[in-house]
């Protein structure tokens, strides 16, 4: 079934997400190679990643407000949210590379944790936003 710009709907996502960025393309590339999601749509104004049934949708916020907003570096973790993303990786250590090597951080092998079978960890995007990583190695 075709979208209101006649684009056809993905009837395969079940879930989705919209992350907003002060850095479009450098958080969206952060998700892209973290998660290893290609990139499905790229316009100015927003980047649409996809796996078989997620879809994340990272938007640039309005010039106007992100002239306002303050990335510090290394990012400030922004834990005072209600909603962390949680991305499926191959494995703890290759995410952890990776997040660093991107921009954002995962938290050391220390904190790791076992959850529903996964090995889990606790990090952050290039712009603070919490994130979480879970492996079935670590």
């Amino acid at each position: 079934m075709p979208d209101q710009r006649g684009k056809p709907m993905q009837d395969s996502i079940v879930a989705g997400a919209v992350v907003y960025a002060k850095d479009l393309k450098r958080v969206s590339h952060f998700y892209a190679e973290l998660a290893a999601w290609p990139v499905v749509e790229d316009e100015p104004g927003h980047v649409v990643l996809q796996s078989p049934a997620f879809q994340l949708v990272v938007v640039a916020v309005p010039p106007a407000i992100a002239a306002r907003i303050a990335i510090a570096s290394p990012p400030a973790r922004r834990e005072d949210t209600a909603i962390k993303l949680c991305f499926p990786v191959a494995s703890l250590a290759a995410a952890r590379s990776a997040a660093a090597r991107l921009g954002g951080g995962l938290l050391g092998p220390e904190r790791e944790w076992e959850f529903q079978g996964s090995f889990v960890c606790d990090g952050h995007d290039p712009e603070g936003n919490v994130i979480q990583v879970r492996a079935g190695s670590r």
